[in-house]
């Protein structure tokens, strides 16, 4: 007769997250693709584009992240923003208030993106370890 059982017996544990300079090569990488096809999409003219776009890259790659990454894949997101995304291209500039919000915000979607990651992932290992969990809502 044929018994079956689990593979997997005892907790799992929690998912490092990517090394620091990965998820920085990431963001170089990411942010030079994404910059050079909304460029040659929509053109330059759309800063506003590009900087959703790259907040999006920056909270991607803030899941696989440790929080100490996050203000290095802002910075490299907002060079490629500031350097590429709007005219004159290839210039880097320095527009107080415009460029503080730039990375203010890119900082912001680094840091949720590492946040819901974070959370997920102790949500799920509290699950795994939470004693007395039946499988049916109220338990069996």
């Amino acid at each position: 007769m044929i018994e079956w059982r689990p593979l997997g017996t005892g907790a799992r544990p929690v998912p490092r997250p990517v090394a620091t300079p990965l998820v920085w090569a990431g963001a170089f990488g990411g942010a030079l693709v994404l910059v050079a096809v909304l460029n040659s999409v929509v053109g330059t003219g759309r800063p506003g584009l590009a900087l959703l776009a790259l907040s999006l890259l920056a909270a991607v790659l803030g899941l696989c992240a440790r929080f100490t990454a996050a203000p290095g894949t802002a910075v490299l997101c907002w060079l490629f923003l500031n350097g590429f995304a709007i005219p004159p291209a290839g210039t880097l500039t320095w527009a107080g208030p415009r460029d503080t919000t730039w990375l203010a915000c890119l900082l912001t979607a680094t840091l949720v993106g590492t946040a819901l990651a974070r959370l997920a992932h102790a949500r799920a290992a509290y699950r795994r370890l939470a004693p007395g969990r039946g499988d049916g809502p109220y338990g069996s």
